[in-house]
């Protein structure tokens, strides 16, 4: 009970420091919907989404060798979506307007999901040295089929002769 009242306590700070945001989502990386602002909108549609992006992504850094993903961000015409990585089995997203100054969004809910994945993670999953929030792979994770370019095309276009 105490938890859920300082993870909508740091909700609301954020969002009082951030006026341009317009919602915000705390999400499992499974996709449950653990807590939310986001009036008007589909929260458990924003946390699935969220969480198939932040894995997607995570599996991205990952394949090209570039270490534990801490957040990914979209603009796009209407405003701005970015999901951090809040502990280990945790993210946030922020929706803001796209008047919004994406460096204090960064700032200000990179120190918010610090302190969620905090309050959220078990203290015997936390790890032992001060580090960066970041998602676990999951154990026995299957790595992704290698494709090679244009595999499913057929091996001769119409109206072309084989040569």
């Amino acid at each position: 009970m105490e938890t859920d009242r300082a993870v909508l306590a740091e909700l609301a700070r954020l969002r009082s420091r951030l006026p341009d945001l317009t919602a915000t989502v705390i999400a499992g990386v499974d996709g449950m919907l653990l807590a939310y602002d986001a009036p008007g909108l589909q929260p458990e549609t924003i946390a699935a989404l969220a969480a198939a992006n932040l894995g997607l992504t995570q599996r991205f850094a990952h394949t090209v060798g570039h270490g534990d993903l801490r957040e990914t961000m979209i603009e796009s015409s209407g405003g701005y979506v970015a999901i951090y990585a809040a502990g280990l089995r945790t993210l946030l997203a922020v929706l803001a307007r796209p008047s919004a100054n994406v460096a204090r969004i960064h700032h200000e809910a990179r120190r918010t999901a610090r302190r969620l994945g905090e309050l959220l993670d078990p203290v015997e999953a936390r790890p032992p040295a001060p580090a960066s929030p970041h998602i676990v792979p999951v154990e026995g994770q299957v790595p992704l089929a290698k494709r090679t370019p244009m595999a499913a095309l057929q091996s001769s276009v119409p109206g072309q002769r084989a040569g």
